[in-house]
């Protein structure tokens, strides 16, 4: 309702749809120390696709699609060119999501930021029907985890990716990795992809009991977020395709198991809780929209945390499928 540079964005919540109880659900994001490769490689095309995607995901958790879209961009001297591509990409994933981008701000910050550095941080705010919102009440033992396959890092791990890349393996950006078949900066700036077409489809249906984002603190701390008390997540290691950059980075990094599932999504963007008797339901409408899907584990009795565990062989890993360790 207002043009970009107003004071306040206005927003007309008619144009939503005609909800009965809706319910607003906000967060705010940052791209972390991706921005540092962007910044590195002078290519700024994909990270305001990220931001945007990124809280597109954290409020489809809850069952919310998009309304408007807020950024904050923070530099030490404003460069054009720099300004265009962020907010383009920006724009395109608003645009793809059904989500207005009706403001935001620039600061320009000299005694603050070096030349060339820029932070980036956004707001969402969308919108969910009352009884369609997914706060993982209905969790109960014997529920299935489906896994959705991330792009590579998304926007989570870049500062140990980039100490195993640039410090330890001494790799510049634009170096080509043979087990990676792109270069170090090609698989860095992989867009964190948007689960909203994906998943859309099934929140009024009531099939989905919760997802969790695998972000930052990977499945070790995000799984239990959505998890009631008395039940635990046991994850079986070995059941999807673990993607060649997570497996470069712990045999070249020296990681461990635990800090690469607390760090990295390993492969998997997106967890599912579904309850058994409607897991066809769930796969048959991923399978029309051309999802691919694992079923990496089961919800179990237990004290909220995440239970690692070997692929079991009545669910046995599947095909091209290799563990993390």
């Amino acid at each position: 309702m207002t043009e970009i540079g107003s004071f306040g964005g206005l927003y007309d919540l008619t144009a939503a749809g005609p909800f009965r109880r809706p319910v607003l659900v906000s967060s705010t994001d940052g791209v972390g120390t991706k921005l540092k490769v962007a910044i590195q490689t002078r290519n700024h095309k994909t990270v305001g696709m990220d931001l945007v995607n990124h809280c597109v995901n954290d409020i489809l958790v809850q069952g919310a699609v998009p309304l408007f879209f807020l950024d904050y961009i923070a530099m030490g001297k404003v460069e054009g060119e720099v300004m265009l591509e962020v907010i383009s990409g920006l724009a395109r994933a608003c645009r793809d999501a059904g989500c207005a981008l009706i403001g935001g701000e620039t600061a320009e910050m000299p005694d603050f930021y070096k030349p060339g550095e820029y932070d980036l941080a956004g707001f969402i705010v969308g919108v969910v029907e009352r009884e369609n919102v997914i706060d993982g009440s209905r969790i109960a033992s014997g529920d299935v985890l489906i896994g959705l396959p991330s792009s590579g890092l998304h926007t989570n791990g870049y500062s140990l990716a980039r100490k195993v890349f640039f410090e330890r393996r001494s790799l510049k950006p634009d170096s080509p990795v043979t087990e990676l078949g792109r270069t170090v900066a090609e698989e860095l700036l992989q867009i964190h992809r948007s689960y909203l077409p994906a998943l859309r489809g099934l929140i009024a249906s009531g099939v989905l009991y919760g997802m969790a984002h695998i972000t930052g603190g990977g499945f070790t701390d995000n799984i239990p977020r959505i998890l009631p008390r008395g039940l635990s997540a046991r994850v079986d290691v070995g059941t999807w395709p673990v993607l060649p950059v997570f497996r470069y980075l712990q045999r070249e990094g020296r990681i461990g198991d635990e800090e690469m599932y607390r760090t990295f999504n390993m492969g998997i963007g997106m967890v599912l809780v579904v309850p058994l008797h409607r897991e066809e339901e769930v796969t048959a409408h991923l399978d029309k929209m051309g999802e691919k899907h694992y079923r990496i584990g089961e919800i179990v009795r237990g004290n909220r945390r995440v239970i690692y565990a070997p692929g079991s062989p009545a669910e046995p890993a599947r095909a091209g499928a290799v563990p993390a360790s």
